[in-house]
């Protein structure tokens, strides 16, 4: 058994904790695809009529992809397909367009979903605000592309692509974007996800991130499920192999969030506000124990969240929260109810040394905002956003609470 093989299996069984971090294997998995485990995984199908790479990595690290898919292939890459336009799937392009010019290849066909095309175009217009949020989310500088390979094939809802007579179905679904490819190879009976599956909870609710498509996704699992498929390609993990653990892992994905819909939307209907929605609705119990339904990354809360904006809009029935008074404002009326500045910063403490970080939280947001130049607010805020990073298993929500704990750790130690 390969690597790739031994590490599907453990992943499955539970007992490799790892599964979503790429462990650089490539390995062919199936007769003649190559799968590459990177951040954002590639794969390599060869064809009579050439390469069909399905995704192409992230800007990083485009030399190692290319790299990599040469050395299970030299020939020509007849399509790519991107999953859908973020950039860890759809932009390491640039090493293989400029092999085929060198070598007078015939253009590269670039296939994708419509709404690709117009991602791209907003993250030219927002990329410093990309770079702000994603190097917040992850921790460490993300430096934001400018360049962008756009798709010269497109379509709508469904896309047949013959690639010398072995067929590649391609079709649209709404889940993690509105731009997303899953694509089916009947003649190996393999099955690319890309984003609507990733081996932990569905990234339906990143709060950093534009709307994402809770029934959609759901809707779209359902029918990659009635495939047929014996081997499961994720966007990020990885594969999975049988075609009942295909079925198992799509259907239970699916209920999952056809869970947190249908809860979130009774509640909406009932009339109750965002707050006690966020506060009442919870992952279904018995698939807690699921490798790929671990909130790793992202987080249910996060997700009703996204349901309430996609249904309800950003009001939450909160009527102050409607047109709120300024942070700062806000800050300082509570400081002056407390006593001042230092009685919110004591209590702010007192209750994380009780263990309520959550509420100890707001109380440091509000000392900073009432005195944002006071240091020793933003070391009790530093404290408190540090502990809390420490008790959090989604990467978002330990990526925002670092954040603002090296925020305020930096002015608290300003001379």
């Amino acid at each position: 058994m390969g690597e790739i093989l031994d590490l599907a299996e453990r992943a499955w069984q539970g007992s490799y904790d790892k599964h979503w971090h790429p462990s650089g294997a490539r390995e062919e998995i199936a007769p003649g695809l190559f799968f590459l485990n990177t951040f954002a995984n590639v794969s390599v199908a060869c064809t009579a009529a050439g390469l069909v790479l399905v995704d192409t990595g992230s800007h990083i690290g485009r030399s190692q992809t290319f790299e990599a898919v040469r050395h299970c292939d030299r020939g020509p890459v007849f399509p790519t397909v991107y999953t859908h336009g973020h950039v860890d799937h759809a932009f390491g392009l640039p090493p293989f367009l400029a092999e085929a010019r060198e070598k007078n290849w015939q253009r590269m066909r670039i296939i994708g979903h419509k709404n690709v095309g117009p991602r791209f175009d907003r993250y030219r217009a927002t990329s410093g605000y990309n770079a702000a949020i994603n190097t917040r989310q992850f921790g460490v500088p993300v430096p934001w592309p400018t360049e962008f390979d756009y798709p010269n094939i497109t379509y709508d809802e469904s896309f047949r692509l013959d690639a010398g007579g072995s067929p590649f179905e391609l079709h649209h679904a709404r889940g993690e974007t509105d731009d997303h490819t899953w694509i089916f190879w009947p003649e190996r009976k393999v099955l690319f996800t890309g984003d609507q599956f990733i081996w932990v909870t569905p990234n339906a609710g990143n709060p950093q991130k534009v709307q994402r498509y809770a029934a959609d996704w759901a809707q779209s699992l359902r029918r990659m499920s009635e495939c047929g498929a014996e081997v499961l390609v994720p966007g990020h993990g990885l594969p999975i192999f049988g075609g009942r653990r295909v079925r198992q892992a799509l259907d239970e994905t699916a209920h999952w969030l056809e869970h947190l819909l249908r809860e979130t939307l009774e509640r909406m209907n009932a009339g109750l506000p965002l707050d006690l929605i966020l506060h009442e609705v919870k992952p279904p119990a018995e698939l807690a124990d699921r490798p790929y339904l671990q909130p790793v990354y992202d987080e249910p809360e996060f997700v009703v969240r996204n349901i309430w904006r996609l249904y309800g809009g950003w009001y939450d029935g909160t009527p102050s929260h409607l047109k709120p008074a300024p942070e700062a404002q806000l800050g300082r009326e509570v400081a002056s109810l407390a006593g001042g500045v230092r009685a919110l910063v004591a209590r702010a403490r007192e209750l994380a040394a009780l263990g309520d970080l959550k509420l100890a939280s707001h109380l440091a947001d509000w000392a900073v905002a009432a005195a944002p130049d006071d240091r020793d607010s933003h070391a009790a805020r530093a404290e408190i956003y540090a502990a809390r990073t420490q008790g959090e298993r989604a990467l978002m929500t330990r990526g925002v609470f670092n954040a603002a704990a090296r925020d305020s750790s930096q002015k608290s130690s300003r001379t």
